[in-house]
């Protein structure tokens, strides 16, 4: 009788909470050394390195594991055609002019109506399942903090509503998803399971990346000053790599 009433009682929480959300895969080594490369792809690695951040449109690397970047807060420059004909009303626009990162020449996207969020978890989310179809082993989102971009239409509400949805898209997918951007926030609240952090040396924010994700966090830094100090801090506990701005195939890779 008391296991009756005990999966009565379990099939009733279950009804109140839903599904469970999907377990995603498992997170990298961070013993191993890491190359970002979102300005074309590089076969030919030291045998240290075992991990490869790649463009969702590129092919995973056999026998490495494998991190695939989508840019989910904002469009590629060679995607507007895509965006204009298809998802105008998805781009955020100040006074009818699309709102844009003059820094990568990139469209903010309109996440400020729940409607307008789930429309672009959708496209979003779909770029995710190819990158798990395609073989990749995680994902990582870009741009988490384009509302500091958004001539302030955007708020920190609507990025964290919006990663809401793309970190459960991700783990639906089977794969562990990464917070890039954003150091001040500790993603981990809402599901990220680790950090891409650009250029925490420079700005001084590794410290907030390691309280919130630990040991699984993967260090880029541009400049050698940087990089020296990322590798002094952190470069026992993650994987860090000094790339040039480009990030071009040939272009400097140097690990701790």
């Amino acid at each position: 009788m008391r296991g009756w009433l005990a999966a009565v009682a379990v099939a009733a929480s279950m009804a109140v909470a839903g599904p469970a959300a999907a377990a995603p895969g498992p997170l990298f080594d961070p013993g191993q050394d890491v190359d970002y490369q979102l300005g074309g792809v590089r076969d030919d690695l030291p045998d240290d390195v075992g991990i490869v951040v790649r463009d969702r449109k590129a092919a995973p690397l056999a026998g490495r594991y494998n991190v695939c970047y989508v840019n989910g807060f904002q469009t590629q420059p060679d995607e507007r055609r895509f965006w204009r004909e298809h998802h105008w009303r998805l781009v955020l626009k100040d006074d009818g002019r699309p709102v844009v990162d003059s820094a990568w020449g990139e469209w903010v996207l309109d996440i400020r109506t729940r409607e307008k969020r789930r429309a672009l978890a959708r496209i979003v989310g779909g770029w995710t399942d190819r990158c798990a179809d395609d073989g990749f082993d995680a994902v990582e989102y870009d741009n988490l903090d384009s509302f500091s971009r958004s001539h302030r239409l955007v708020t920190r509400r609507h990025a964290k509503a919006f990663a809401r949805l793309l970190v459960g898209r991700a783990h639906d997918a089977g794969l562990p998803v990464g917070q890039k951007n954003w150091a001040e926030w500790d993603g981990s609240t809402i599901g990220f399971d680790f950090a891409v952090a650009e250029e925490c040396g420079r700005w001084r924010e590794c410290r907030r990346y390691a309280a919130s994700y630990g040991d699984h966090v993967l260090a880029i830094e541009y400049r050698r000053r940087d990089f020296r100090r990322t590798c002094t801090g952190y470069g026992e506990r993650w994987p860090v790599v000094l790339r040039d701005l480009a990030l071009t195939p040939r272009g400097v890779h140097r690990w701790c």
